[in-house]
């Protein structure tokens, strides 16, 4: 289930490119709370320990923003093009008890019937689960499955409470016969082209000689 990590807070005073910078060179990350209606609440998160909880998705944070408590999910991460360096975070708030819809991975296990493969069109599915409790991942075992074979969403089994929100004809895995290509064949093809091209050229340039001594 979600992870609830207790971390330490800071308000966030200073705004514009100039203080976020300043906030990230001492190792801490610009965020920002939202929802229910409420004015948003601009913070400061202490870098490692929000790397850490941002390794689980979804995950729930507990908050304490300089003596006050405060429930939220990470819910937008923006990130450096290169440097696995957190830039800012967006969390909602939540409460006990509260239901939100949210994104959670599929994870595959297992492998398929010999002489077949397996693709993935879909990545996450959408459910219904209390925010306290969304599951960090779903299961999909496709063991022994052949050619022609597929799991949908509405095969996930998903965990007590939690509903899906996904179309349930929603294709995750997609099973199919391996295709062996003759490579034998085409090289055979693609060599008497060659040596038909390299006749033509030795007879142009037996063309060129004689006239070349003429």
């Amino acid at each position: 289930m979600a992870d609830r990590t207790k971390i330490s807070a800071e308000n966030r005073n200073e705004f514009g490119k100039g203080a976020a910078r300043r906030i990230r060179r001492e190792s801490k990350i610009p965020a920002v709370i939202y929802g229910h209606g409420e004015d948003p609440v601009h913070i400061v998160l202490p870098g490692h320990a929000t790397m850490m909880a941002a390794r689980n998705p979804n995950a729930v944070l507990s908050l304490d923003i300089e003596g006050k408590s405060h429930l939220a999910m990470i819910k937008d991460i923006q990130r450096h093009a290169i440097r696995p360096e957190i830039y800012h975070v967006d969390l909602l708030t939540v409460r006990r008890g509260e239901r939100v819809e949210v994104e959670i991975p599929v994870t595959v296990e297992g492998e398929v019937a010999p002489g077949n493969l397996w693709t993935q069109p879909e990545q996450v599915v959408v459910v219904d689960a209390d925010a306290l409790d969304v599951p960090e991942e779903v299961l999909v075992s496709i063991d022994g499955r052949s050619d022609g074979e597929h799991v949908t969403a509405a095969d996930l089994l998903l965990p007590e409470g939690v509903n899906l929100v996904s179309e349930e004809d929603l294709i995750i895995v997609n099973v199919s016969q391996e295709v062996e290509q003759d490579l034998g064949e085409e090289t055979e093809e693609e060599t008497e082209g060659e040596e038909a091209e390299e006749g033509a050229s030795e007879d142009n340039s037996s063309e060129e000689s004689d006239e070349d001594s003429e």
